[in-house]
């Protein structure tokens, strides 16, 4: 008779236990709790010194839970954030508590006894949590499942959680850990084909904008959606914004968190073209080789972005490209220089400031002052031309050996055939017109300035 009742027990809870398909479920309302809070998390700062802080006094915080396990996107961190709207901060509590969208409920209010708890600020954050001890070093850590029941409880006031709407520029330290919306953005186009995440594997996959801004959207291998083909289209997305190694980054607890069913944005177009643009001062010192430089000039009231522009070195007679340089990821500000180097060390020793850009030895910067150069622009259209391609500089109009090639103030945009009326030459013999003067650095240069 025992055996057959401890059967039929068995048997009823595994009945019970069999009903349940999903997580979907409902579990019984827990007591829920009204404790006034004595801190607000804004003021968290006030008990820690900057390091590990374990709290001694009865401190008690509120705050409202953004995070969800529900999918298993989050593991082992509750994200609360202080108010229900427009919140100010937020804190991650760390927990070893699976499966606790059953107890803390998304969006649910609750309040947090700090007394015997661990607290430090992480980067921009606060994280609280117990203590794990390596190598003799503290760090704050998951706090056993049964102490968290001990420490957070759920209020009976739960007034509804609204995400604050934000843009990724602006996007602050400020929000770490707080429930944001993100409209007219979309997964860039290079990820579409990919899953949310790798399997077994955390996995960032990039969020943009419409005007180019990008942000990570961080994503577990274990999630229930990890294997989930990346939407293509554009839309919003309600996240928890985390920090992870410095960095602002995104979290969703769902796929419910993203809603793309708009069209993608229109083509950011990075590709201009311009005469306004052109050399203004090629450098090759007298005195010092490794100062050399060549300067562009931005004679536009734009600045441009120089996007698959390059510049082409020919050397002395040569036909053939000897060197090249892609301005791509360089822009041009409006009346502004752009001033390239082969020697930055040398040339902050000699100038006192940093070229914008930084290129090697044998370079198209490294001209001796008998090559030719040509400025391209993204549709292979030439835009300024100095010296003759196919002919040695040396003792023409265009050799600016042991001086400088300087460009008339006069002159605002560029040439596709080289105008030896367009500059000053100086150099070391004087021939065709050019002036016989060799220059030194730095009393004779002016990079930056045109």
């Amino acid at each position: 008779m025992i055996l057959k009742k401890y059967l039929t027990i068995s048997i009823s809870f595994f009945l019970i236990i069999s009903c349940v398909k999903d997580k979907d479920f409902n579990i019984p309302e827990t007591k829920c709790a009204e404790l006034a809070y004595n801190l607000s998390l804004i003021n968290l700062n006030t008990i820690t010194e900057g390091g590990i802080t374990q709290v001694q006094e009865d401190i008690i915080i509120e705050g409202y839970i953004v995070s969800s396990d529900i999918e298993n996107n989050f593991f082992g961190t509750i994200h609360i954030q202080d108010k229900a709207i427009d919140p100010t901060t937020g804190i991650s509590f760390l927990v070893d508590l699976r499966d606790y969208y059953l107890q803390y409920k998304l969006g649910q209010k609750v309040i947090i006894k700090l007394k015997g708890l661990y607290i430090a600020k992480k980067n921009n954050t606060y994280v609280i949590g117990g203590v794990f001890t390596s190598f003799g070093n503290q760090t704050v850590g998951r706090l056993p499942s049964l102490q968290v029941q001990e420490h957070m409880y759920t209020t009976c006031s739960n007034p509804p959680t609204q995400a604050t709407e934000s843009t990724i520029e602006n996007l602050t330290a400020s929000k770490i850990n707080t429930l944001v919306v993100l409209n007219n953005v979309e997964f860039i186009e290079e990820e579409l084909n990919n899953t949310f995440a790798n399997k077994n594997e955390e996995t960032e996959r990039t969020i943009k904008d419409c005007v180019g801004n990008q942000i990570k959207l961080v994503n577990s291998g274990y999630a229930d959606f990890a294997t989930n083909i990346l939407p293509n289209k554009s839309g919003n997305i309600t996240a928890v914004l985390i920090e992870d190694k410095n960095e602002l980054k995104l979290k969703i607890r769902s796929l419910t968190d993203i809603d793309f069913t708009q069209n993608r944005c229109a083509p950011i177009v990075t590709e201009f073209t311009s005469t306004s643009v052109f050399f203004s001062e090629l450098a090759d010192p007298n005195n010092n080789t490794g100062a050399r430089f060549i300067e562009l000039y931005n004679s536009s009231n734009e600045a441009l972005d120089l996007n698959n522009w390059k510049i082409n070195r020919y050397t002395n007679a040569s036909t053939d490209i000897s060197s090249s340089l892609d301005l791509t990821g360089y822009s041009i500000n409006a009346k502004s220089t752009l001033v390239i180097s082969p020697n930055k060390d040398e040339f902050v020793a000699t100038y006192g400031i940093e070229p914008d850009i930084s290129i090697g030895k044998n370079s198209v910067a490294d001209s001796n002052g008998d090559d030719n150069l040509v400025l391209i622009d993204p549709f292979g259209t030439t835009i300024d031309v100095f010296g003759v391609i196919g002919e040695d500089g040396t003792n023409t109009n265009h050799e600016f050996e042991d001086g400088k090639a300087l460009r008339k103030e006069s002159i605002n945009t560029g040439s596709n055939n080289y105008q030896f009326n367009q500059w000053f030459i100086f150099n070391d013999t004087g021939n065709n017109n050019t002036t016989n003067l060799p220059q030194n650095a730095p009393e004779d240069f002016t990079p930056g300035e045109h």
